[in-house]
């Protein structure tokens, strides 16, 4: 009777459940002429019932499964498409029911039952969910870590972290699963225990440079350094060609004051493919702190330096070097390197406005008036480079260009009256200039005005 429907259905990717009692119909037999009329009926509302499932007024779609009920209720699948639109209006009660329904006619549906946890789990009912997930885990192994997060919900710490530990022992590690864990761990402060299960995989696995690395991670965590440099000289004995271990033993060995193992161990972390850029601007940090109190090492951080910004599209190692050359007092060599950072990244503001100041510190106004001029065209509603460029152009001895360019960015100060000062004095100073003395005051005063409130 309903075989077209099958067809278009198994087309779609929607009858892909065994054991559907399509098998109670003589596809072969013509229909009775009474049930002539109610084969065309039902295949027409079962049709528009997809349609209107596909348009997502689920409403509608719910109206047409029902009508197909009514002339025939036999086939699961009404029940389990009923389910789903219920699911969709938010109407958990009866898509249960009608969930229910499709699994007693079908009892062994993994469709079936992993909607049915679908609905249990949007309410949050927890006990419900593990019951339906329980029957889906022979399904597949990915059903076992629902079943632990539920567990987790529940407070059931031990049996979430009973089925992890079977599930690495029958699957291997993941990130996933780990991350589960390391929230139970978290979750109930049972560090001990996640020490003792890193210290087992390290036992079982001693390959594992993961493995390793976790171990590390977690003694440093807990304040177990000296476990932390052990585990970590460990690693490197059994995997001297590590890079990822020296982001941890650059440190313990700065602590140690090993100070040649420690500028070697930032130098291969710095040039590892395997360390993502992020960790390297922080051991490059670390590098740049080091050598402004060792500075027999500079020439050591040039060079990975040097080297770093020909194989990063970043222009954070170079801004790391500016800054370095800044605290020494190095002011143009620290330029320099700002305006390598902005070839990397033409629209940094922070960098652009730091080689501005530069410019401005180095009484190089040439060049201060054009980068910031350059600088509001990117950032019209930026203050400093209106600020900048006035006292370029004052020390360029060109007020009216300078009272301009003052007066127009007054209008961006928001909440700054260190700023707002700073704009007065330089507006001060351009109307001395032109002799418009009565302007001049009027500036100065209202600076003086603001200094007296702070």
């Amino acid at each position: 009777m309903k075989k077209s429907v099958y067809i278009v259905l198994f087309f779609f990717g929607i009858l892909l459940f065994p054991q559907i009692n399509s098998a109670q119909v003589d596809f072969n037999k013509p229909p009775d002429d009474d049930l002539g009329d109610v084969s065309d009926a039902y295949q027409e509302h079962f049709f528009e019932a997809l349609k209107q499932k596909g348009i997502e007024n689920h409403q509608r779609a719910i109206e047409n499964l029902l009508k197909c009920i009514d002339m025939d209720d036999s086939d699961a699948i009404l029940y389990f498409e009923l389910g789903k639109n219920y699911n969709k209006l938010k109407n958990f009660g009866a898509a249960e029911d009608a969930l229910k329904k499709a699994i007693s006619k079908v009892p062994d549906n993994e469709w079936f039952l992993d909607e049915l946890y679908s609905t249990y789990i949007q309410q949050k009912e927890y006990k419900k969910a593990i019951k339906t997930v329980k029957q889906l885990v022979k399904y597949h192994p990915d059903y076992k870590e629902d079943l632990a997060n539920i567990y987790m919900q529940t407070g059931d710490f031990k049996g979430a972290l009973k089925i992890l530990d079977d599930l690495d022992n029958e699957l291997g590690i993941t990130k996933d699963r780990d991350i589960l864990r390391n929230r139970i761990y978290n979750a109930t402060g049972r560090k001990k225990d996640q020490i003792e299960n890193l210290e087992e995989r390290v036992d079982k696995n001693p390959e594992s440079e993961d493995s390793y690395l976790r171990l590390i991670y977690r003694y440093s965590q807990n304040g177990n350094t000296e476990k932390a440099f052990e585990t970590a000289k460990k690693l490197l004995e059994i995997n001297p060609k590590s890079e990822l271990v020296h982001l941890a033993l650059y440190k313990f060995y700065l602590d140690q004051g090993n100070n040649d193992k420690a500028i070697n161990s930032m130098k291969i972390a710095l040039q590892s493919s395997q360390i993502n850029p992020d960790s390297k601007i922080k051991v490059l940090a670390d590098f740049v702190k080091f050598v402004s109190k060792n500075q027999q090492y500079e020439q050591d951080l040039v060079d990975v330096t040097s080297m770093l910004t020909k194989i990063e599209s970043s222009g954070k190692t170079l801004v790391e070097l500016a800054q370095y050359y800044l605290l020494k007092g190095e002011k143009q060599k620290a330029l320099n390197f700002y305006e390598e950072a902005l070839q990397k990244e033409e629209e940094n503001f922070g960098i652009l406005r730091n080689i501005i100041l530069l410019h401005i510190d180095l009484k190089q106004f040439e060049e201060a008036n054009k980068k910031s001029k350059e600088g509001l065209e990117i950032f019209p509603s930026q203050p400093v480079l209106y600020l900048a460029n006035g006292v370029a152009l004052n020390y360029l001895n060109k007020p009216k260009e300078a009272i301009n360019s003052l007066e127009m960015g007054l209008d961006y100060i928001i909440d700054d009256t260190k700023t707002e000062i700073d704009f007065y004095k330089q507006l001060a100073k351009a109307y001395t200039t032109t002799n418009n003395l009565s302007k001049a005051k009027t500036f100065s005063d209202k600076a003086k005005k603001l200094e007296g409130l702070n």
